[in-house]
């Protein structure tokens, strides 16, 4: 096989074999910048975002090394940072949950066999070839989305923000009436740590925002936590913490392969990967344009399933591209995907030095760091402008968010997808159907659809502005009939075809019954400016066997001079109108 063979061949099945020689020392040493900053970044939102999937605190540290690892290798981001998020959380605990106790060891196994079974069909996706289905996802659906997770979120935090015991599972409006049963049993003390914590990461945030705030944010409450201990004693508190986290790399784990829960979880699998390839391929496509170059969608399909489906085996969970970290890497200065492989080989390191001091992380610190996490998923700015730009939109957006305050969360994606293809489908069910006429106050007498425009009392002229399928017929069959009831006297129809891109068979069907319908009544039908497309379509479904191929024509002039040789002489003689330059010629 010759060499250029070769290095197509390991360019396609081992994406990295096509950047990874081209990496200088200059890019090498900007990677390791941006790692270093990423490292420090994931470690208390590895903590964070485990805590919100119900997985023990360092399953969110594992999902950040090797997932992030097998993803920055076999995808096509140069800066697609994966790993654990806060909506594959949210979504993971609200389907488990359900199944086990979370943090359990047979919970940790549903969520070890999700990941399988995310990656599994991720990959099939990409090898498939179906990178387009994330386009079917609406950024209404994203938006309402995420934002219902946010206060989803806020309101399982609630329990460790004022120091109950409370169940946090069900429901939004669940978690709130529970928590409004237990509002007397608020503990002062750990609504202290959290109130300390939320206003030193919205002061960093606010004041010094290139301080990674969540770090910030978690400091300050641990030490508002040490301090009130030292002072009154840990019973007097009752601040509970997080607890050591084990000093280890990610341990070899192993999904379930049994029956049962495949089937169980098969729904929640299916609504995980779509978000998550739509999280994934968006992010990367964002910083793909800042960044002067093009990601391969399908390639990102790929080395998201394997990161999934190493992330089954070591410890980790459903891990997809991370804003935050991606954002920081762009920004930090990262050139080629080294940086994400330097950052997680970074973390592995960190992770073995300051695992126990998670030991002295209060619960409600960490509850104060999600509220932070919450309130920054609300794209506040692009709800606005939804509201303000489209009541499609709106509606969209509003179920997906509602449906994921009130149903189970992975259906709110399910929910919001649907009604995004029903009112696509319905709006191009429904062509924009446009009577003209020669203008003789435009140049050329070119046709206009004003209404004050006089029309031919024998020839109608229309344009379909849209696509003529299963779904439009209908609707376009039920305008052919009132143009032929309001308007027996024209008994011949012009169609402008210029806006039409797309004729199925039942679509050149009803042009074909209208043709005939149109010759029984005398008269005729006719299509203008056919595009060569749309004439092969005609023809193949025999549309031009029954219009006759001399009823079809490429140009408005040649189309307007035939069609007024068919018309009654009688009726021209009588008519003032002089509607097209034929009539002024023979009048």
């Amino acid at each position: 096989m010759p060499n250029s063979a070769n290095a197509n061949y390991w360019s396609l099945f081992w994406p990295f074999a096509r950047w990874l020689p081209q990496v200088r020392s200059g890019d090498a040493r900007a990677d390791l910048m941006a790692a270093l900053t990423g490292a420090i970044i994931v470690l208390p939102q590895g903590v964070a975002f485990a805590t919100i999937a119900g997985m023990p605190p360092q399953y969110g540290l594992y999902a950040g090394m090797v997932p992030a690892i097998i993803a920055a290798l076999f995808g096509s981001s140069r800066h697609l940072v994966s790993g654990p998020t806060t909506a594959a959380s949210v979504v993971l605990f609200s389907a488990l949950s359900l199944m086990a106790t979370p943090g359990s060891p047979d919970y940790v196994t549903l969520a070890l066999t999700l990941t399988f079974m995310v990656g599994i069909i991720e990959l099939a996706l990409g090898l498939a070839r179906l990178g387009a289905l994330v386009n079917f996802i609406s950024h209404s659906v994203v938006v309402g989305f995420t934002a219902g997770a946010a206060f989803l979120i806020a309101a399982k935090q609630l329990k460790h923000f004022f120091g109950v015991e409370m169940d946090s599972g069900g429901h939004f409006h669940d978690i709130l009436m529970e928590f409004g049963r237990h509002a007397i049993e608020i503990n002062p003390f750990a609504t202290l740590v959290a109130v300390v914590t939320l206003g030193i990461g919205i002061a960093v945030r606010l004041w010094a925002p290139k301080f990674p705030y969540m770090i910030a944010a978690m400091l300050a409450g641990s030490l508002a936590a040490l301090l009130l201990n030292h002072l009154l004693g840990p019973e007097q508190t009752g601040i509970l913490t997080v607890g050591a986290l084990p000093a280890s790399l990610p341990p070899l784990s192993s999904p379930s392969f049994a029956l049962d829960h495949i089937k169980q979880l098969a729904p929640t699998a299916l609504a995980v990967t779509l978000f998550a390839l739509t999280e994934a391929v968006s992010i990367g496509r964002a910083l793909a344009a800042r960044g002067g170059y093009r990601i391969d969608g399908n390639q990102e399909f790929i080395g998201q399933g394997l990161s999934n489906i190493a992330g089954a085996f070591f410890s980790g969970y459903v891990a997809t591209g991370s804003f935050n970290r991606s954002g920081v890497n762009f920004e930090a200065g990262a050139r080629t995907p080294l940086a994400a492989v330097f950052a997680a080989v970074m973390l592995m390191v960190i992770v073995l030095l300051v695992a126990p001091l998670a030991s002295y992380l209060p619960k409600a610190a960490m509850a104060g760091v999600l509220f932070l996490v919450a309130w920054g998923l609300i794209d506040r700015r692009e709800i606005r402008h939804i509201l303000h730009a489209s009541r499609r939109e709106t509606a969209v957006l509003a179920v997906t968010f509602f449906s994921a305050l009130f149903l189970e969360l992975e259906f709110a994606i399910f929910a919001g997808v649907l009604l995004s293809l029903v009112l696509y489908l319905e709006r191009t069910s429904k062509p924009r159907i446009v009577t003209l006429a020669p203008d003789p106050g435009l140049p050329k007498r070119a046709f206009s659809d004003a209404t004050d425009v006089p029309q031919c009392p024998q020839l109608r002229i229309i344009r379909i502005d849209g696509s003529l399928f299963f779904g439009s017929v209908p609707h376009v069959e039920r305008a052919f009939d009132i143009l032929r009831a309001r308007f027996a006297d024209q008994k011949h129809l012009a169609i402008l075809a210029d806006g039409m891109n797309f004729v199925d068979l039942q679509g050149a069907q009803a042009v074909s019954d209208e043709a005939e319908r149109r010759q029984q009544g005398g008269g005729g039908l006719y299509l203008i400016n056919v595009k060569p497309g749309l004439w092969e379509t005609l023809d193949s479904a025999g549309c031009l066997d029954a219009t006759g191929a001399r009823n079809v024509f490429q140009s408005k002039e040649a189309g307007i001079r035939a069609i007024y040789q068919k018309l009654d002489r009688s009726i021209c003689a009588t008519c003032e109108k002089r509607i097209f330059l034929e009539c002024k010629q023979t009048g």
